[in-house]
């Protein structure tokens, strides 16, 4: 659990750094909004990286990147609800619906143990 809690967390300043620009610093110049992004994506290194160790072994490789992906879309569309007043049309639902079916297929099924 504390795998995905530091994943949510990464992943929040993860969506800052990519898109907290389009909002709040659109009139900067581009070095300025590149600067301040890798600011806060050394923060988010530093929660993804611990997150990914401790949760190897109890998932796979591929488990904890689908993790980190199903959890980067649910903290974005929070992010683009609130922060860049965007509408959550139907086709994004479908489509995020189509992610949820294979994080489904991830965790469903034993997965075959690593290669040596």
């Amino acid at each position: 659990m504390i795998t995905v809690f530091l994943l949510i967390l990464s992943n929040v300043f993860m969506t800052f750094a990519w898109y907290g620009h389009l909002k709040y610093g659109h009139a900067w110049p581009l070095w300025k909004a590149i600067l301040v992004s890798w600011v806060i994506a050394l923060l988010e290194y530093c929660l993804a990286v611990p997150a990914n160790r401790l949760g190897f072994g109890q998932y796979s490789g591929f488990q904890l990147k689908i993790i980190q992906e199903v959890v980067t879309l649910i903290v974005f569309i929070v992010f683009a609800i609130t922060i860049l007043n965007e509408k959550l049309a139907w086709n994004y639902l479908v489509a995020f619906a189509f992610l949820g079916v294979a994080a489904f297929f991830a965790f469903a099924f034993k997965a075959p143990a690593p290669v040596n």
